[in-house]
């Protein structure tokens, strides 16, 4: 089988697209997870599909690199938008479906806003909070982020027997007046450049343990996000997360 692809990134997280509308394509899990090797396969942080869909412009599927299917993906599905409105399949503004809904998303320049579920659960735990924001997260505020063990305390909390799922765990601590991240990502079992869910879940904290207020401005090792909402006593509402889609190549690969 020869597989026609997109390589996107968002700040650095970086992903595989293919246009399966006419559900011509069905990959095995093995099959995914080589094409996201660095290695022996195209490299990717995950591997999107854009089928048809029902109600929507189009539904997003996302899978992680491991091959299984995955969460929500933030800067995946801002990818998957930008991806969708250079082929033409979308306008500027779009309703799609993923795993966890309806997300609405304006393309503009070469940056995508994608509005995300309302967050109205959370769980403040000393100086951590754990929240699902499409996909589960543990944000935890430490100092020297710079130098901080993230890959090694991130598989040692996302493996604990606390959370038999797993879990996203990010890094943050505050440096000049400015947010830092660094994620280490359920799904890849290693760190990322950056975390569209977990930029939302470092907002969501900042703005709960360090009254940041919105639009709050996240720097994580692959660039810059943004990430605006507004809070009332039930939670956490019109959450939207702003920044770049990045076309890289395209190419076919045989499997």
């Amino acid at each position: 089988m020869e597989l026609k692809f997109y390589k996107y990134h968002g700040t650095g997280n970086d992903f595989i697209i293919i246009n399966n509308l006419d559900g011509k394509y069905s990959l095995l899990e093995q099959e995914i997870k080589l094409l996201c090797d660095r290695h022996f396969g195209i490299g990717a942080d995950g591997f999107m599909e854009v089928l048809s869909s029902n109600k929507y412009d189009f539904a997003m599927k996302y899978y992680n690199a491991d091959g299984k299917e995955g969460t929500m993906c933030g800067n995946g599905g801002r990818c998957i938008v930008m991806h969708a409105y250079k082929q033409g399949i979308i306008k500027q503004k779009t309703t799609f479906e993923a795993i966890d809904g309806e997300h609405r998303a304006t393309v503009e320049n070469n940056a995508v806003i994608l509005k995300m579920n309302d967050v109205f659960t959370y769980e403040k735990r000393d100086n951590n909070l754990i929240v699902d924001t499409g996909s589960p997260h543990l944000v935890k505020f430490v100092k020297n982020l710079k130098e901080y063990p993230v890959e090694k305390e991130g598989a040692r909390i996302r493996y604990s027997s606390e959370f038999p799922n797993g879990i996203n765990v990010n890094f943050v601590e505050m440096v000049d007046n400015k947010l830092m991240m660094r994620t280490y990502e359920r799904g890849v079992e290693a760190e990322t450049l950056s975390c569209g869910t977990g930029t939302v879940a470092v907002s969501i904290a900042s703005f709960l343990f360090l009254e940041v207020k919105s639009p709050v401005t996240i720097h994580a090792p692959g660039g810059v996000l943004e990430v605006s909402f507004n809070y009332t006593n039930k939670g956490f509402t019109d959450i939207f997360l702003k920044g770049p889609a990045q076309f890289v190549f395209e190419g076919k690969i045989k499997l």
